[in-house]
């Protein structure tokens, strides 16, 4: 590795001491150079002016698809969605999964079967790939669909289902990178909590 990972975080201000907690974890677990950008609406207001909607859910709701373009559409960056995650491992052993065949990797769980649930206490209809996009690793020059102007415009589904990118370009990464509390039986290997 010769440069820093650079290491994305969905930041909301009704929820910010999650955040933070969620960073200083990863610090502390950390073996490797990272570089911690929180995705705060107030500092990318002068690039990103998708007007809030009904189907946003949190401030980075969107913004976790512009990572790629701040990096440039260089190398490899990593999205976690830390209102409400803990880092329990090194992100190094995360970075070491890195396949450049695909153009992103997450954890693919499993959907859910109800007509309606309720996250982030609203009600949402079910629909394939739920949770994925809450840690993501994106394969940034695999990423250029990803423009601010797309970001802005696109459908909720088309963003957080990864329409945007070739089928078969969304890698598997272990269920430990994103474990779902009561989503998943409690485990003592999960790497990352959510």
């Amino acid at each position: 590795m010769s440069e820093c990972f650079h290491i994305f975080f969905g930041y909301d201000d009704r929820m910010c001491a999650g955040t933070l907690t969620c960073i200083q974890s990863l610090v502390e677990h950390a073996s490797i150079p990272v570089s911690v950008t929180p995705l705060k609406l107030s500092t990318l207001s002068k690039y990103f002016k998708r007007p809030r909607s009904p189907m946003q859910l949190t401030d980075f709701t969107y913004t976790r698809f512009l990572a790629p373009s701040l990096c440039g559409f260089k190398g490899w960056c990593l999205f976690i969605d830390a209102n409400d995650m803990m880092i329990r491992a090194d992100v190094a052993e995360l970075y070491e999964l890195i396949d450049d065949q695909y153009a992103v990797m997450c954890v693919h769980h499993p959907s859910f079967d109800c007509k309606e649930h309720s996250f982030m206490n609203k009600a949402v209809k079910s629909y394939p790939m739920l949770n994925w996009s809450s840690v993501i690793l994106f394969n940034n020059a695999k990423c250029t669909r990803l423009t601010v102007e797309y970001v802005e415009s696109a459908d909720y589904y088309d963003l957080h289902q990864f329409k945007w990118t070739a089928p078969g370009t969304v890698g598997e990464l272990p269920s430990t990178w994103n474990h779902l509390v009561r989503y998943y039986p409690q485990s003592s290997e999960a790497k990352i909590v959510h």
